[in-house]
């Protein structure tokens, strides 16, 4: 065979694969066809010889064969054929039954020595035991076939050795078997691997809707930082600036000016979230940090606008911060952007914040006290999204976020992240 020939066979096995997947959907809604034809097959091939000829013991046949076997009557045929071949109508439904009913009018037909056609009706009730019946009951058939095919050899003896009966019969009988039970197992497999198809795709679907809810989580925790803190300065810095301009106009420019400056940050802080957003719908890959984004070095920036707005805050760093990891910085700035946040919402006017970012060895630090007093609403028991918020990101680094009342009536909050590379990393 050349290479021609094998590239030529793809389309033709294609089309006999759907044509049997065809054929398989159609057995299942009208499974009496197909028993149906199986029975009209038999019967076409096996029986009507028979009836055409009067039984294998024809003229065909030599002497001793036509002597060695009783001639039926017209109706005794019709009768043992109908009894072999009818009950086929539900070798699939009913296997063991169709068997033994085959089984025993073939018993019968041979008790009176006669050698018809339609025996092959044993064999197919054979094999469709083995396909479609209990695997406990082939044991109990097997025994009766050897039972029936030991009768038929005894009562061909006159014409084939017993030996040699005995052996194509029941060589015939195990090559049924075997056939039902390699197509029982074949079937099992693709059962097995349509099953594990099935499970795979709903794993992969499951995969997908929980990626989608994580990025939808990040992106929400990303605006609630940023429309949160940049929206809590913009409205502080307004009522300074509306105060402040019959008492100190230049002041109130000033506070006009930081809401400007307030305003781009956030606005473009939003196209960098936004612009994340735009990439993801066109199938494009999103790593899990969107770049560029603040970091430690930011935290200066962030603690002068806070300043700005009328909140004090002192800022000190120890440890190597700078050559943290980006996405470690990002955390960082976020858990700290939303305590300030946080403090300039709920801190008196004259709360003084201290601000700190350790790293020590595998283990990153924050610490942010404000001196107080403050209210802060709500029940005592109720988080705010704010915090659990600090709790996610803290979380990715498996560290722990801690927030509560001082003993001086301020304020604490305190993260601890976890810097000990996971997961490959390098």
């Amino acid at each position: 065979m050349t290479t021609d020939d094998i590239s030529g066979m793809g389309p033709l096995v294609a089309r006999l694969s759907r044509g049997g997947q065809r054929l398989r959907q159609a057995d299942r809604a009208h499974p009496w066809v197909l028993d149906t034809v199986v029975v009209a097959v038999v019967f076409l091939m096996f029986c009507l010889p028979d009836l055409l000829r009067g039984g294998v013991d024809d003229g065909d046949g030599p002497p001793r064969f036509r002597l060695a076997f009783t001639e039926l009557p017209l109706a005794g045929m019709l009768a043992l054929q109908a009894g072999l071949v009818l009950p086929l109508l539900w070798r699939r439904r009913k296997p063991i039954a169709a068997f033994g009913v085959i089984a025993a009018v073939f018993v019968l037909q041979w008790s009176l020595g006669a050698a018809l056609r339609a025996d092959v009706a044993l064999f197919v009730a054979l094999y469709s035991l083995a396909l479609h019946g209990r695997l406990r009951q082939l044991p109990w058939a097997g025994a009766v076939m050897a039972g029936a095919m030991a009768l038929v050899a005894v009562r061909a003896s006159s014409v084939v050795s017993v030996w040699d009966a005995l052996f194509f019969l029941l060589s015939t009988a195990t090559a049924a078997v075997a056939l039902g039970l390699m197509v029982r197992i074949r079937r099992a497999q693709l059962a097995g691997l349509r099953e594990r198809a099935a499970r795979l795709e709903i794993e992969r679907d499951q995969r997908s809707r929980l990626a989608t809810a994580t990025e939808r989580t990040r992106v929400a925790r990303e605006m609630h930082d940023i429309v949160g803190h940049n929206l809590s300065v913009i409205i502080t810095l307004a009522d300074a600036g509306a105060y402040a301009t019959d008492v100190a106009p230049e002041r109130g420019k000033e506070a006009l000016q930081l809401i400007g400056d307030t305003g781009r940050q956030a606005l473009g802080e939003l196209r960098r979230v936004l612009g994340v957003l735009r990439e993801a719908g066109n199938g494009q890959a999103v790593g899990p940090e969107l770049s560029p984004q603040p970091g430690i070095a930011d935290i200066v920036a962030l603690c002068a606008t806070m300043r700005a707005a009328g909140l004090e805050v002192v800022y000190r760093t120890s440890g190597d911060v700078e050559t943290l990891d980006g996405g470690v910085q990002l955390t960082v700035y976020r858990i700290v952007q939303e305590a300030l946040t946080n403090t300039m919402k709920h801190a008196a006017d004259d709360a003084r914040v201290h601000l700190a970012v350790a790293v020590t060895g595998a283990r990153l630090s924050i610490r942010v006290n404000d001196t107080g007093p403050a209210a802060r609403p709500g029940p005592p028991n109720e988080e705010g999204h704010g915090l659990v918020g600090m709790r996610e990101r803290a979380a990715l680094y498996g560290g722990t976020v801690s927030a509560g009342p001082t003993g001086g009536g301020g304020w604490s909050v305190e993260a601890v992240l976890d810097l000990t590379p996971r997961g490959g990393d390098q």
